[in-house]
């Protein structure tokens, strides 16, 4: 990633014997800076080119370098340096080794670059994370490696998903009683599953660089909370006056719209609860937190339909 076309100069040298130098030697594609080195090739500071260009030719480099130099150490990752240009706001960094020698430049077109280039990777990582996997696990696998690394998620779907079907039998009389849930029972299922994963993938980007703390959550539920009941009540409303100009049955509409607006709530909660207790646990939460969620989403939204039904229908 860095470059190796730069030009270095010399502490004792006139702002003219420097642009001498410079013509000589010719410039890198991309010249921001000026490296000021001493006889042992160490950095002692930095010249913009504009103060090179506008500084009377016998005056010394020593006298108009800037002295205090931001570096990037040689050891530092790509994440890293970015994390440079976004806090410093400089056009290029030099990277330099234990004895501030330079090895290299980095500049701000590379900086973009390695940022899109990231990004797009987090995209594609972030979609099969969600799901229980990493791309980097199953990318050229044999199938049964694949297989391996992919089953024990769909295990935890299907788990979740026998609950369910034990919770939604032990509500046979309820349903019975009122055709129009079973409807219904899909699109509850599928609205509560889109506002967890939603609140799954804010939280684990909050998540990112920080240590969850307890005024910090209670910040964030009270905002996840209070954002998805104001889902729940506007779709609750709508899919309950669908339910009713279609089945003509106002209680069981009522149910269903309350069910929703509950279940979104509840959806908020997991979808935030999930990933900041793995992280808290010092797990991946991106790996672990899709499934676990969806499943606690389900449950709780089964148990509050038909709950909620039993209680009102009867």
């Amino acid at each position: 990633m860095a470059r190796q076309d730069f030009t270095t100069l010399r502490a004792n040298q006139t702002v003219g014997l420097a642009l001498d130098e410079i013509r000589g030697h010719g410039l890198g594609e991309r010249i921001v800076y000026f490296y000021v080195v001493d006889a042992e090739d160490r950095l002692q500071g930095v010249v913009p080119t504009r103060k090179l260009l506008t500084a009377p030719l016998d005056q010394s480099l020593a006298e108009i370098m800037i002295t205090r130099v931001v570096t990037i150490p040689e050891q530092a990752t790509i994440i890293d340096a970015c994390e440079y240009f976004v806090l410093h706001k400089f056009l290029a960094f030099p990277i330099v080794d234990a004895k501030r020698r330079i090895l290299g430049i980095v500049d701000v077109r590379q900086f973009t670059d390695e940022v899109f280039d990231i990004a797009e990777q987090e995209q594609m990582d972030d979609v099969f994370e969600a799901i229980g996997f990493r791309v980097s696990e199953v990318r050229d696998a044999s199938p049964w490696r694949a297989f391996r690394f992919r089953s024990p998620w769909l295990a935890a779907t299907i788990a979740s998903g026998t609950v369910c079907a034990v919770l939604v039998g032990a509500f046979e009389a309820t349903l019975a009683q009122a055709l129009v849930l079973a409807f219904f029972l899909t699109l509850v299922l599928g609205l509560g599953e889109s506002v967890s994963i939603q609140a799954m993938t804010v939280t684990i980007q909050s998540l990112r660089g920080r240590q969850p703390s307890w005024s910090w959550y209670g910040g964030a539920l009270m905002r996840e909370v209070g954002t998805t009941l104001l889902l729940g009540l506007v779709c609750g409303l709508a899919v309950a006056l669908i339910a009713w100009a279609w089945r003509g049955a106002p209680l069981a509409a009522a149910v269903i719209g309350s069910s929703i607006a509950l279940g979104l709530g509840a959806a908020g909660f997991f979808g935030l609860t999930v990933p900041t207790l793995l992280h808290a646990l010092r797990l991946d939460p991106k790996i672990a937190a899709g499934p676990v969620t969806l499943a606690l989403t389900d449950i709780t939204t089964v148990l509050i339909y038909f709950g909620l039904a039993a209680l009102v229908l009867a």
